[in-house]
C-alpha cells in the first residue's frame, strides 16, 4: 500500500526525533536548527537553543526571531496535513510574556485551532522549560492559495 502525502511528511519529520532537523524546504528552519521532539498530524513540538545571532543587543531572544519560530513552525504544521495545495500566512498575532537568553533551551508547540476550506487557524506556544514559563504565544491564519 502506498503512503499518503501526510504519512510521507510525518515519516520525514519523525526521522529527526531527538535530532537536529536539516534538509527542510524552509531555509529559515534550517538556520534555526530545531530539535524535533514530536511530529503528529496537525501538531509539532520542537526545541531550539538560543544562539548569539538570535539575540537582540541586550542578549535576549529577539522578538523577530520568536515571531519567525512561530510562523515557521505553524507553516510546517500545515505541511504535516499533506494537502495538495499551498498555504501562506495572512496574519500573525503574537503576545510576548517573558524573555529567553543566549544559551537557553526553548520549546515550541503548535496546534490547529480551526480548519476551514480556505483558512486554517493555528496557534504556537513558546516555552522556557527550565523555568516552566510561557515566553510567547502566537496565532496565525494560513490561506489556501491553490
Amino acid at each position: 500500500m502506498e503512503q499518503s502525502e501526510t504519512e510521507k511528511r510525518l515519516v520525514f519529520l519523525r526521522g529527526f526525533i531527538g535530532k537536529e532537523l536539516n534538509g527542510s524546504p524552509s531555509h529559515y528552519m534550517n538556520w534555526l536548527k530545531p530539535l524535533v521532539i514530536s511530529a503528529e498530524h496537525g501538531e509539532l513540538f520542537f526545541s531550539y537553543i538560543v544562539r548569539k545571532e538570535m539575540t537582540n543587543p541586550s542578549g535576549m531572544l529577539h522578538g523577530g526571531v520568536t515571531a519567525g519560530i512561530i510562523d515557521d513552525l505553524i507553516g510546517a504544521t500545515v505541511y504535516t496535513l499533506g494537502l495538495g495545495h499551498s498555504f501562506t500566512t495572512v496574519n500573525n498575532s503574537i503576545d510576548y510574556f517573558a524573555p529567553a537568553n543566549e544559551g537557553d533551551l526553548i520549546t515550541a508547540k503548535t496546534a490547529i485551532v480551526k480548519r476551514g476550506r480556505t483558512i486554517i487557524n493555528l496557534q504556537c506556544e513558546v516555552f522556557l522549560p527550565s523555568k516552566d514559563r510561557l515566553i510567547a504565544k502566537g496565532y496565525s491564519n494560513m490561506l489556501n492559495i491553490g
